[in-house]
């Protein structure tokens, strides 16, 4: 016989404002459909994700029980298969989009990510590849992508949690300057003299040529902007001193989400 199944979701979840539905959900759906014994639990699974697959339910509940199925004995290939052959009846879109469910839940290699893969999967442009060109000018590590090295030159920045790059000036006789535009995590944006700014996506920084400043991540978040330089006469970057452990420790995060 096997372990008897046991859900406590719905009294956690919906206990005090549907009982009633949590009750079904707990005791009748779970508590006896599930451990009833005409068929396994291997055989369950599967007739629930095909059943969700054909109602077009592509949420997490259905990924909650094709991890189920993987739990309880059903194979990368024998998913794939089941898959495969309920889309032939149900729908070719709806197999495409539970397929991208399946692949997450049965590649061992997705659980094994890296937090730089992570979070790249939360931005849209590339995070590129160590700055190490630049290295000397940041404390921590950070990342570099071109977006455009023509016409107008735009790169973006990746900073890793707590990485920030030293206080530095945009040098120009006229014109240029710096225009920073997040795109993802959190960081900050500081003029010497000022407090800092804290950005998040969608925030756009213009930095005047001629103005001492620095940027970075904030230290529980990775950072990244688009960097775009502005054209000016006798253009130049001077970096000059990092930001002190005192200083940035002195930043706060204050729109949270």
């Amino acid at each position: 016989m096997s372990k008897k199944i046991v859900q406590t979701a719905g009294k956690e979840q919906l206990g005090a404002f549907a009982p009633m539905f949590a009750h079904l959900n707990d005791d009748i759906l779970f508590g006896e459909v599930w451990n009833e014994e005409a068929i396994d639990v291997k055989m369950k699974c599967i007739v629930t994700v095909v059943s969700l697959m054909a109602s077009g339910i592509t949420d997490t509940s259905l990924t909650y029980h094709l991890q189920n199925a993987k739990i309880h004995g059903v194979t990368k290939e024998e998913i794939a298969a089941i898959i495969t052959h309920a889309a032939m009846y149900v729908g070719w879109p709806k197999g495409w989009a539970v397929f991208r469910l399946a692949k997450e839940v049965w590649n061992e290699e997705s659980y094994e990510m890296t937090e730089k893969d992570k979070y790249q999967n939360t931005i849209f442009f590339p995070i590129g590849e160590p700055n190490d060109a630049f290295a000397r000018y940041f404390v921590g590590q950070s990342y570099l992508a071109p977006i455009s090295t023509e016409q107008v030159p735009i790169y973006n920045v990746t900073f890793e949690p707590g990485c920030r790059n030293n206080w530095h000036i945009h040098n120009a006789k006229s014109g240029g300057g710096q225009m920073l535009i997040c795109v993802g995590g959190c960081g900050f944006y500081q003029e010497w003299g000022k407090d800092a700014i804290e950005m998040n996506p969608g925030d756009c920084i213009n930095i005047p040529a001629n103005v001492k400043h620095w940027h970075g991540a904030a230290p529980d978040s990775w950072f990244s902007h688009l960097a775009v330089e502005i054209n000016g006469e006798d253009t130049g970057t001077e970096w000059l001193e990092a930001v002190s452990y005192e200083e940035y420790g002195k930043l706060e995060r204050v729109h949270i989400k």
